[in-house]
């Protein structure tokens, strides 16, 4: 029996605030417009992810967790939103051929390999603020990912510059994934316009003004 469009029966997810991947899998349950998915809060600062409750969820020891009501759990964003995206096909966020699934996969992956890993590393290996979750820092090898993050967002820049969106002409999982990346980097005082990055900037804004994007937690 499918669940009813919309509304989730039986789900917890295993979550914090603030870090990029768990606001990944907040943007697309809001974008879809699902409601009823019980949310248990995870204090990375306080390292519960770390503790053994939670690596019996996650063995990797990171957030998101899906709690599905069979009792199994689902980890990494990307198997989340797949799940959610078979769950509560509308609206379509991840393709409906095999063609357009297989064209935003590959804008999402590079978005997420590309853009947001460059980022996160930047902003753990160099926020003073990150310490807790990073330690040992290791501030050139942040420094260098900082600057490859710059190499990067030029390269998302001039792809924007002749499409609207990071997959093509309609908003997709890879925009979410971008545009968590880039909220992400403010930690450390980027943002595109400063960098005269005009078509990822205007791209940012448009994205920022969708109800999904609003903080949650």
């Amino acid at each position: 029996e499918r669940p009813v469009p919309g509304e989730a029966q039986n789900l917890k997810l295993h979550t914090s605030t603030r870090a990029p991947n768990p606001r990944r899998v907040d943007m697309f349950i809001a974008e879809k417009g699902i409601s009823g998915i019980t949310r248990e809060l995870v204090y990375l600062n306080a390292g519960e992810h770390r503790s053994a409750v939670f690596t019996a969820r996650n063995p990797m020891a990171r957030v998101p967790v899906l709690e599905l009501d069979d009792g199994r759990f689902l980890s990494e964003s990307r198997a989340i939103c797949t799940y959610l995206e078979g769950s509560y096909p509308e609206p379509n966020l991840m393709g409906t051929t095999a063609e357009e699934r297989a064209f935003i996969e590959m804008a999402d992956r590079q978005v997420e390999f590309h853009l947001l890993a460059t980022i996160a590393n930047f902003v753990r290996h160099t926020h003073p603020g990150l310490l807790a979750l990073e330690n040992p820092q290791f501030p050139d090898f942040g420094a260098a990912q900082g600057k490859k993050m710059l190499e990067y967002a030029a390269l998302f820049d001039a792809r924007l510059a002749s499409r609207p969106w990071m997959a093509g002409d309609r908003f997709t999982i890879a925009d979410i994934t971008a545009f968590c990346g880039i909220e992400f980097a403010r930690l450390v005082k980027f943002k595109p316009g400063d960098a005269g990055l005009t078509h990822l900037a205007a791209w940012r804004d448009r994205v920022a003004e969708r109800p999904s994007a609003r903080r949650r937690g």
